[in-house]
């Protein structure tokens, strides 16, 4: 075991074994040899040092860029440092960084968040630097900080580093020098002196995680140890999912009813897959699509209410319910001219609204609607294709032609699949290239265009062939076809892909040996593929999310295939997410954010959607004439229905509070308990 304030150098360049710093203990025990840069803080000196980050260098740099590199990690936020702990690794020629963080700076750090702590009252309250020792376990950094927490705490204080003024980098070239108020990290990066900044894994607790996830029988997922080894993101993500999954039974039992006592939903089900528009006798299948209507739209409304509770207690249990809300550090991409800052007074880039709007104006918002013109071109395709395979069926009236009816389909989903991949692309691109300053904002444009394109590439042929065609068969078996080729798709790239990826490209870089040194098993981490974020995987839950609360009238049995998808899903991704892939960073995090907004707002739209389809079914039109019923007065009942069930989900939101009512009064006294320390430390200030 080693002591932060211990031995400092550097080490030697050149094969002399001596020379190089020796790692005797293993990772997981956080036992490792001298080299770790020193500490000034007295509290802050430890026996043990756990490893939380690797830097990746280039394969250019020289040691003296490196040994600069690892002073400024190390260096006191007041010289313009990180205030971190540094490791050269194998030497000082070597191209890895291991960094950790000493106690001061993590506590630091925990209060700058606004993360909640428990306090000596066993309750929940916003840390507190200068009242850190009334807080449980804040001694203990192992037991107080999550692994995620400090992991990316250690990247928080990285990105966040600045030049203190105009200097220039030993081994690098003058074209690379630092002006004042520079990113020096991002400034690295892009430099190519710095490859990779990755949060390492803790394999003991990593394997251990897998056994309790998703390689037992159990029916729960361990949400708390989620939370503590991969962070809030990915804890809410999987949250969400379980919730929503258990959340399909309702709908699911009830399409099974309706398909089963109902014969004509029965024959309608067999008909979508057949291509048959024969006409049934809907009698009961009108009762059965009307229940399966009205509830859809009450169940997503409920469901969502719901969550926003769990969401917050969870958040509460995990911390992140307080989290600050300061006028945050520009963020590592963004760049402009250096200026003051008006708000602040720091100097920092400095990039006019008016540039970022223009910007929006002549490039992201051309690029979209492009897009979205593809997506019309492929919906156009789409109907040539299901003309042309009609005619081929009547033509021929064989299994084969029976068979092609579906291939439009078909071929319009895979369209549709790679343009959504090409887009998310050219979305990341865009926001990019609009230079948004807060991390937040960049985050918000784009969910924003990927969820306007995401809505209108997977539900416009849909709310197309049931408004404007009004073709209720092929809305049944489009309907159909996409759930259909979903499992397909899913179950292959879900289960199938991740399985030959493990086995043979993921397993061998995890096979290591006891005797293995210890720079070459985090080096190991790096080959794998970085992990790609859970944006395809909340669109996933949002497309589905939308099949069952738009247009699951049309077809009952929705709910049911998604149900079985989701609990194949759940382990999948726990897999994939444990051994496929690097380990992301984390930050804190109070929700879904922007995917809850996304979910609430197909939720209203659903109300719409059922009620025409209602107005549009062959039995009520039926209905109408033999009560003579004119079809304004028709349409003017479906608006009135649609008037009163939107009444009815707003009501049920108002009944259904977003927060428990311990939780909030838990929230308030957080709220007081602050404002009361921060007087405090006012009043102590101006004292002395």
């Amino acid at each position: 075991m080693s002591t932060v304030g211990g031995d400092g150098d550097d080490g030697g360049c050149g094969g002399d074994a001596a020379q190089k710093t020796q790692w005797p203990g293993s990772l997981s025990d956080g036992g490792m040899g001298p080299g770790w840069t020193k500490v000034s803080c007295p509290c802050c000196v430890s026996e043990r040092v756990e490893p939380l980050v690797l830097v990746q260098l280039g394969d250019q740099v020289r040691p003296e860029t490196k040994k600069w590199l690892i002073r400024l990690i190390g260096a006191p936020v007041k010289d313009g440092g990180a205030a971190l702990l540094a490791h050269p690794g194998e030497d000082a020629c070597g191209d890895i960084i291991v960094v950790s963080a000493p106690k001061c700076t993590l506590l630091r750090a925990t209060e700058e968040l606004g993360l909640c702590k428990p306090y000596r009252s066993g309750d929940m309250a916003a840390f507190s630097y200068h009242d850190r020792d009334n807080f449980k376990d804040s001694d203990n950094m192992e037991v107080f900080l999550t692994l995620a927490e400090r992991q990316h705490i250690v990247k928080y204080e990285l990105d966040g580093v600045r030049a203190q003024r105009d200097l220039r980098i030993p081994g690098l070239p003058d074209s690379l020098a630092l002006q004042q108020r520079d990113n020096i990290w991002s400034k690295l990066e892009h430099a190519g002196v710095i490859l990779d900044t990755l949060p390492l894994h803790h394999q003991d607790k990593l394997k251990a995680l897998s056994k309790a996830w998703y390689s037992g029988n159990q029916l729960t997922q361990p949400l708390d140890e989620v939370h503590s080894y991969f962070g809030g993101t990915v804890a809410f993500y999987f949250s969400f999912l379980e919730f929503y999954t258990w959340s399909l039974l309702p709908p699911a039992v009830l399409g099974v009813a309706i398909t089963y006592f109902s014969g004509a939903v029965e024959k309608e089900a067999v008909d979508s897959v057949s291509g048959s528009d024969v006409p049934s006798d809907e009698e009961g299948s009108v009762s059965g699509h009307m229940v399966q209507a009205v509830f859809s739209m009450l169940w997503s409304t409920v469901v969502m209410e719901l969550w926003k509770r769990r969401s917050a207690s969870l958040s509460y249990r995990w911390g992140s319910f307080h989290l600050a809300e300061r006028f945050a550090e520009p963020r590592p991409g963004f760049h402009g001219d250096m200026g003051v800052n008006p708000v602040t007074g720091r100097v920092e880039p400095l990039f006019p609204d008016w540039k970022r709007n223009l910007r929006i104006a002549v490039a992201s918002v051309p690029v979209v609607c492009l897009f979205l013109g593809l997506v019309v071109l492929g919906m156009l395709g789409f109907y040539w294709g299901e003309a042309q395979v009609q005619q081929l069926h009547q033509d021929w009236d064989s299994l084969l032609s029976q068979t092609l009816l579906y291939l439009p389909s078909v071929a319009h989903i895979v369209y549709t699949n790679i343009l959504a991949t090409v887009y998310k692309t050219a979305a990341q691109s865009l926001t990019e290239f609009e230079n948004h300053r807060e991390e937040s904002a960049f985050q918000n444009h784009l969910t924003g265009k990927v969820l306007v394109f995401t809505f209108f590439n997977y539900f416009a042929v849909l709310f197309h062939i049931a408004f404007y065609k009004q073709d209720l068969p092929l809305l049944r078996k489009r309907l159909a076809s996409l759930l259909v080729v979903t499992q397909l798709v899913n179950q292959v790239t879900e289960v199938v892909v991740p399985f030959l990826v493990d086995h043979f490209i993921s397993a061998p870089h995890r096979t290591e040996r006891e005797d293995d040194p210890e720079e070459d098993k985090l080096r190991r981490q790096r080959k794998l593929p970085a992990f790609p974020g859970l944006f395809v995987e909340y669109i996933e839950l949002l497309v589905q999310f939308g099949y069952l609360s738009l247009f699951s009238c049309v077809y009952p049995l929705t709910a049911v295939l998604l149900l079985l998808n989701n609990l194949t899903e759940i382990r999948s991704d726990a897999f994939k997410i444990c051994k496929l892939f690097r380990k992301p960073f984390s930050a804190p995090v109070a929700g879904m954010g922007v995917w809850q907004i996304a979910f609430e707002i197909l939720s209203f739209v659903s109300v719409i959607s059922n009620c025409w389809l209602l107005l549009l079914s062959p039995r009520m039109r039926e209905l109408s004439q033999e009560a003579g019923i004119s079809g304004t007065n028709s349409l003017l009942l479906a608006v009135l229905l649609e008037h009163i069930l939107i009444v009815t989900k707003m009501v049920l939101a108002c009944l259904i509070p977003d927060e428990p009512d311990w939780l909030r009064k838990k929230r308030e006294h957080i709220e007081f308990t602050s404002m009361r320390a921060l007087g405090q430390q006012k009043q102590l200030s101006e004292e002395s």
